[in-house]
């Protein structure tokens, strides 16, 4: 019963999903960035290559994922995150380093968004529901509410929600 219950959570957070996407952004960035350095005897990152990786995937996590802008981390704190990758300690990061270092990179980023994603697509329509069977025994404001289709009111109430969750971002 556990394992059923962890698998559906899983499912439902789309942690394979997420973790699919920010695979494909790391692997489309490392590729991106190791064009030019064919030359080297080894496909992998200088710090610099890593920093501009980093500014491209989170460009790209901007970009393409739902939620608020987030902003990459210091260069301070990626050199020491990079140092705590480098398995082989060559200052370098290859391939499986890096896709490591971006995933550790941008959990955290990622669980804020599904967080948001679950309140958007599952907590706002399930609470517009239950507001409108709630306000359809209140005197003068019920009969109008009871005439919107529930699918209407649901659409409009998840909106609201998106829209309160927008005008938080820019307050953070």
């Amino acid at each position: 019963m556990g394992q059923a219950w962890a698998s559906l959570q899983e499912k439902l957070q789309g942690r394979h999903w997420k973790e699919r996407q920010v695979r494909k952004i790391t692997d489309k960035v490392f590729d991106r960035l190791t064009e030019d350095t064919k030359k080297r005897e080894k496909e992998a990152l200088t710090f610099e290559e890593v920093y501009i990786a980093v500014l491209c995937v989170y460009n790209d996590i901007n970009k393409y994922l739902p939620g608020p802008h987030y902003d990459p981390p210091s260069k301070e704190k990626l050199k020491a995150l990079m140092d705590e990758f480098d398995i082989n300690l060559d200052g370098l990061l290859d391939r499986e380093e890096f896709a490591e270092f971006i995933r550790k990179l941008t959990a955290e980023s990622l669980c804020a968004i599904s967080l948001k994603l679950i309140i958007t697509l599952v907590a706002a329509p399930a609470l517009a529901l239950a507001t409108k069977r709630a306000t359809e025994g209140v005197p003068g404001v019920g009969k109008v509410v009871h005439k919107v289709p529930n699918a209407i009111y649901a659409s409009v109430i998840t909106l609201a929600a998106v829209l309160v969750q927008r005008s938080a971002e820019g307050v953070e």
